[in-house]
């Protein structure tokens, strides 16, 4: 047995341990470490029984889930987080499409896998419930996309400059993984910030592997997505008016690191993919999609409520000619924005859009809560998780990832953050204020048993 498959089933059943032992968190964290090392399609699978590895953590959260059910939901109320009204509607809008979808067999596949998604986002929100246990999930998401950037590593480019056989369970594509990777970059720069010593020697072990496995993938929407998503933080960090001794030379500190790390593992084939991004030649650059995009407003006209799952790519013979298609007969949209129009129509769009702002909204009221409660490091470990979920989506800009994983990952630990540093809070400042005492959460972090 390899080394790899030994340390998968040791991290596996030890999961599973832990989920029962000690807290339902464990669960999440076992599902979101399948998820990145997904065992069905690495090298070292004939070496481990042949499990679904994913369906038992998704339905070990859920028996975890149901053992304490009451507990959870005391601390993680599903009504007061607005963004999962509009996430469940979304899924419901997939299951109205269906009337009207293209490719009906295709569409109710995905709408499916969707809904699997949602029914994991939902479970582990409730899961998640203080501070530790989201560093832990937000550990586990790094350490994956660290095993991610190691794979691309040892794999390498091919003769065609692409790194491939590295991808995740729904993200075959390597640009797919790359922009899976995009949000870490927002959060390994928090936790260099707050960490002790050895901790930042791990965080840079980790973010050098991860940028190292992005240059290899030359994916340009992560590139775009990385600068964004720091961009955005390091501002907050210099500007912003909530400091603490040290902030800006810390954050200066950090940028000049960032770029020369950067630089260090960029190689040539790199800086000229990326230097496409400013070419008119639609041969060589991804100008190009911006025709697949206005397609999508004409396929509308003729399909208000969307097309179904896959439709866009059936349709797209009929809306654009061999040229615009760059020789091939089928073309996707490559934009999640456009893809979820195409699939859902301008409703389920509307409700994505919904979904994102009202979890803004609230994020921006938990910011300002935990100002006024002058929490430092709680403000930017909110402010480092939009930045992810804005990476993202910047990165999901340039490919057809409505309905990817790491996207609804970012708004599940962007929902804990407001739930841990606010919710919560206010819910005790009001028990407090009625004589009823205080949610009280144990030592070890997780929940009370």
């Amino acid at each position: 047995m390899s080394k790899f498959a030994l340390l998968f089933l040791l991290v596996f059943f030890g999961g599973i341990v832990a989920a029962l032992m000690y807290s339902g968190t464990a669960a999440f964290v076992l599902y979101q470490l399948v998820y990145f090392l997904n065992p069905d399609d690495r090298w070292w699978s004939a070496s481990i029984p042949g499990l679904r590895y994913s369906l038992i953590s998704a339905l070990l959260m859920m028996f975890a889930l149901t053992l304490k059910y009451r507990e959870y939901s005391a601390l993680s109320p599903w009504l007061k987080m607005p963004a999962f009204k509009w996430m469940v509607l979304l899924a419901l809008m997939y299951y109205a499409v269906h009337l009207v979808a293209v490719n009906p067999a295709l569409h109710d596949k995905f709408t499916f896998d969707f809904t699997k998604l949602i029914i994991i986002v939902l479970v582990a929100y409730k899961l998640v419930t203080t501070e530790k246990a989201l560093d832990a999930c937000l550990s586990a998401y790094v350490v994956g996309c660290t095993y991610i950037g190691y794979l691309a590593h040892i794999t390498g480019r091919n003769y065609q400059g692409r790194v491939e056989g590295i991808g995740l369970a729904d993200a075959p594509d390597a640009n797919d993984t790359a922009a899976a990777l995009v949000p870490a970059a927002a959060i390994l720069m928090y936790f260099a910030w707050v960490s002790s010593k050895k901790i930042k020697i791990l965080v840079l072990v980790c973010g050098a592997l991860i940028a190292n496995g992005i240059v290899l993938i030359n994916s340009r929407g992560s590139f775009l997505g990385i600068v964004a998503s720091l961009t955005v933080f390091l501002f907050f960090m210099v500007f912003s008016r909530f400091q603490r001794p040290g902030q800006r030379s810390a954050a200066i500190f950090m940028i000049l690191l960032a770029l020369s790390g950067g630089l260090y593992v960029a190689d040539d084939l790199f800086w000229e993919r990326m230097s496409t991004l400013q070419s008119e030649d639609r041969s060589e650059s991804g100008a190009s999609r911006t025709a697949f995009w206005m397609v999508t407003f004409e396929m509308m006209d003729d399909h208000p409520f969307g097309v179904g799952a896959f439709g866009y790519q059936a349709l797209s013979p009929l809306y654009m000619d061999e040229e615009t298609r760059g020789g091939l007969e089928h073309r996707a949209v490559h934009s999640l924005w456009f893809q979820g129009l195409s699939e859902v129509g301008w409703i389920g769009l509307a409700l994505f859009v919904a979904m994102l702002v009202s979890i803004y909204r609230l994020s921006s009221k938990a910011k300002r809560f935990v100002v006024e409660q002058r929490n430092n490091n709680a403000y930017f470990k909110i402010l480092a998780l939009e930045c992810a979920l804005f990476g993202y989506l910047v990165a999901g800009s340039f490919i057809d990832r409505f309905r990817a994983e790491i996207l609804y990952w970012m708004i599940l630990f962007l929902a804990v953050a407001i739930n841990v540093f606010y919710l919560q809070k206010r819910h005790e400042d009001r028990d407090v204020g009625r004589g009823l005492g205080s949610t009280r959460i144990s030592r070890d972090g997780y929940e009370n048993e």
